[in-house]
């Protein structure tokens, strides 16, 4: 779980060092006109900073309850970094469709490795459909709160009334289906097998 807890060591410094540094934040959110004039490093650098302590916490605490089994996954089919690129390429896709649809607003701005998590959180969910996980500690099946989650993830993004990007939850809980089962395709027969024979734990 090296890489795991890299990734949340490197998150954390970076954001708190960005909390009380606007322009640390300012050089690393995605902005489409940045990228534009070739800062494209932005694609990944927005993961590494949140909007407050609450944001940050969310998203680490999931990365290393979950991020240590799918790392474990991928290593033994990619190599030892093979979650590293997972994760990267995960902040890459999950706000390609962001960018794309406000590419020519200056005003978009987009933090926080959410989508990256979510494709961490959906692998393990397509792994382990039944495992128990604790939202404000009330216990649910993994599938469940699968199920949960992408319904108010789009819900949600339909309302557009707040600052969060859903679309970048969603998108990068599909690539983390993707990416797994092109990794191993077995993982879909398994995933079937296991979502018709319920074992909670």
């Amino acid at each position: 779980m090296l890489v795991t807890l890299l990734l949340i060591a490197a998150t954390g410094i970076v954001s708190f060092m960005a909390f009380s540094r606007a322009s640390l934040t300012q050089r690393l959110v995605l902005w489409p006109p940045a990228i534009q004039r070739g800062q494209a490093y932005r694609l990944l650098s927005y993961g590494l900073v949140h909007a407050d302590m609450q944001h940050l916490l969310f998203n680490m605490i999931t990365l290393f309850f979950f991020g240590r089994a799918i790392e474990g996954f991928f290593a033994e089919r990619i190599g030892e970094l093979g979650f590293a690129l997972f994760y990267a390429s995960a902040l890459i896709v999950s706000i390609a469709p962001s960018y794309l649809k406000h590419r020519r607003d200056g005003a978009y701005i987009s933090m926080g490795a959410s989508g990256a998590v979510s494709a961490v959180l959906f692998a393990f969910i397509l792994l382990s459909p039944w495992s128990l996980i604790f939202v404000f500690i009330v216990p649910l099946p993994a599938i469940l709160y699968a199920a949960m989650y992408v319904g108010y993830s789009i819900w949600a993004e339909r309302r557009g009334n707040d600052n969060v990007n859903h679309s970048a939850h969603l998108w990068g809980g599909l690539y983390g289906i993707i990416f797994t089962l092109l990794m191993e395709p077995r993982v879909g027969g398994v995933f079937l097998t296991r979502l018709l024979h319920p074992s909670f734990g």
